[in-house]
């Protein structure tokens, strides 16, 4: 039965599983509710596979234990430990957030300060710890949590024992991850504070160059060099590095645990001097570095034959152990190698004699140690490829590449090879299509348990949203619709419109109503300055045709008011409203056009009497022209009755 069929599982009627969020080579962690206390927690179960082995069923005590003890902002608290059936269980704080693991795929080489000021936090929770005489023995990014706000903690002191008992463990067992082992772990020369100091060491030379500090095609090969090789200056992948910054990583890795700082606090306060430096702009201190680097080469750990007689094993001395690692090349799990085949593999021990021996040259004792040195490498060998069968090749087989399959044929290639996929999670992508797989953890060629669930992400297609209608809306109005579509707006261009009130969109540009577009797009948007000001142009004087073609062409619309007018021409412009200022395109400018002098109709006054001849005429606005003597009557008139003649025109009259 796979991880997978915990969730939803109550553990010893109190902590209810509720999802998988990470595996290591020996546990697996879960998000849990703890029922009792009503909080979040996290859950880390041994693998059945290895909950039969006392040694890690032991690990697991003494890593509620030892943690237990530190009561620190920066160390991940262990709240419970315990069985149900035959599931071994660990109890801790839950921690949302990243590993360091996370954060350096993403920015390693880390800037000089970026990355002290992230170990600094580790330091201090060392530094808890090793005032406690507690050693944790697994530094490493995986084991580092960063929060949301940046705060970082330590977990899984799995691995910390007393620094009183520090050179023994139950069954000898030597547990830890071999990119960030110090050399006296993997020669079993005992272990303390500073074995955390070159772990942390080792961790900061990969965030401030970007790989680890040695490589092997095995993890054998990678513990030798780290007995047999320093670890280079950081500055050989990072040229520009101030020489204070290899000085500290030089302390903290040096192959003599005697030329290390003596603890996480020591290494702390060197570290403050190198951010100090840092931050006040130093490129190389001279002195700082010397103050800083080792002293001395110091005595390499091969030197000892005694030490190199305990990696390997000899007559009457209990088993030994070494350190291997499983996973993938980016996250590497702790793992544990028995001891018993290192035992089986030495050479038998020769009794001794009563034959007086002759005391041995230094040219002897190099030889021996030469040999000795030769013996461990072959039994690291032969562990690696002995014992390393059953918890490598012979118990864990590779994950199958499923990444761009199609769901359905990644379920049944997973099937096939004996595990189950389980889709975690669906998110978009611009290059695997949709219902494709985009990634599983673990990843292809990862070696896990037969029969594990492997989590897969799934495409949802590229990820694309629809513009909005944004016409008629204000720039606030469009801000919020588009933050809703998860788009963004972008440049904002503005004219006059007689249509559209002004601080109104008139259109989008660019993209249209509908489209589909990446997420935070911008959209361009064209926005109404509302209606044109114009200045306007008088045009009195001027003919009806002149004035009228004139303000249209300016923008106006043209009023036509008509008046007589005795002194302006028939069709001229008499006056104009507005005649000057601005005035909206589109609005009406009214001219007034005169219709010339106002005519009147002549009276017939033929057979009147001339003096009532003479009233009529003037009343209708005439001058009259008598021709003829006395009150005659009017037998004649120029010009003819009904007539149009201006006002004050001359009419004649004649008569007897």
């Amino acid at each position: 039965m796979g991880d997978e069929a915990l969730v939803g599982r109550v553990l010893d009627g109190r902590y209810l599983i509720t999802e998988r969020i990470a595996r290591g080579g020996m546990a697996s962690v879960f998000l849990a509710e703890d029922q009792r206390l009503d909080r979040q927690v996290a859950v880390k179960v041994m693998h059945r596979g290895l909950g039969d082995a006392a040694v890690f069923t032991e690990r697991f005590r003494s890593e509620a234990k030892a943690a237990a003890k530190l009561n620190h902002r920066n160390v991940v608290a262990v709240f419970d430990q315990g069985s149900d059936g035959d599931i071994t269980y660990l109890v801790m704080e839950f921690v949302p957030g990243r590993t360091l693991r996370d954060v350096m795929r993403t920015e390693a080489p880390m800037p000089s300060l970026r990355a002290l000021d992230l170990v600094e936090q580790v330091l201090i929770a060392l530094s808890a710890a090793h005032e406690a005489h507690l050693v944790h023995r697994d530094v490493k990014p995986e084991n580092v949590l960063i929060t949301p706000d940046g705060e970082v903690k330590v977990a899984d002191f799995g691995l910390a024992r007393a620094v009183s008992t520090a050179t023994t463990a139950t069954g000898n067992a030597l547990i830890g991850t071999v990119s960030y082992l110090a050399p006296e772990i993997v020669v079993n020369a005992g272990t303390d504070a500073r074995s955390d100091v070159y772990a942390v060491g080792a961790m900061t030379y990969e965030m401030l160059t970007g790989v680890k500090p040695h490589q092997g095609d095995s993890p054998i090969q990678v513990a030798y060099k780290h007995v047999h090789e320093d670890i280079g200056p950081p500055s050989d992948l990072r040229p520009g590095l101030p020489d204070y910054v290899d000085a500290l990583v030089a302390r903290a890795t040096a192959r003599d645990r005697d030329q290390r700082s003596a603890d996480a606090r020591v290494l702390l306060q060197q570290l403050r001097r190198v951010q100090l430096a840092l931050r006040q702009g130093v490129d190389d201190d001279a002195e700082l570095a010397a103050d800083l680097r080792p002293s001395g080469p110091g005595v390499p750990l091969t030197a000892g034959a005694d030490e190199i007689t305990a990696a390997v094993g000899g007559a009457g001395e209990d088993e030994q152990t070494v350190t291997v690692t499983g996973g993938s090349p980016s996250t590497e799990h702790t793992a544990v190698l028995g001891g018993a085949a290192v035992a089986a593999a030495a050479p038998p021990a020769t009794p001794a004699t009563a034959v007086d021996t002759p005391p041995r040259t230094p040219a002897d004792r190099q030889r021996r140690r030469g040999r000795r040195l030769l013996v461990a490498v072959v039994v690291l060998t032969l562990l690696a490829g002995g014992l390393g069968y059953y918890y490598g090749v012979g118990r864990f087989v590779d994950t199958p590449a499923l990444v761009n399959l199609t769901e359905q044929q990644a379920i049944a290639e997973a099937e096939q090879a004996g595990f189950t996929l389980e889709v975690t999670d669906r998110e978009f992508s611009e290059t695997v299509p949709l219902g494709s797989v985009i990634s599983t953890d673990p990843a292809a060629g990862e070696r896990i348990l037969p029969e594990s669930t492997i989590s897969a992400v799934v495409s949802s297609g590229p990820e694309r949203y629809a513009v909005p209608d944004l016409t008629g809306r204000t720039l606030d109005e469009a801000r919020a619709l588009l933050a809703e579509a998860n788009l963004e707006l972008g440049a904002v261009t503005e004219t006059f419109d007689q249509e559209v009130p002004e601080g109104q969109i008139i259109s989008l540009q660019g993209v249209a109503v509908g489209d589909l577009v990446k997420k935070e797009t911008t959209v361009d948007v064209l926005v109404s300055q509302g209606r044109e000001p114009l200045e306007v142009t008088d045009f009195t004087g001027s003919t009806e045709a002149e004035a009228t073609q004139g303000l249209q062409d300016i923008g106006f619309e043209v009023g036509v008011e008509r008046q007589f007018s005795d002194d302006v021409a028939e069709g001229v412009v008499i006056s104009q409203s507005p005649a000057s200022g601005t005035v909206l395109r589109g609005d009406t400018v009214t001219i007034v056009v005169s219709q010339g002098p106002e005519l009147f109709e002549v009276p017939n006054v033929v057979g009147q009497r001339r003096n009532d001849a003479e009233a009529a005429l003037e009343a209708a606005g005439f001058e009259v022209d008598v021709i003829g003597r006395g009150n005659f009557t009017v037998l004649g008139q120029f010009p003819g009755a009904g007539s149009m003649q201006e006002r004050g025109a001359t009419v004649s009259i004649t008569g007897l």
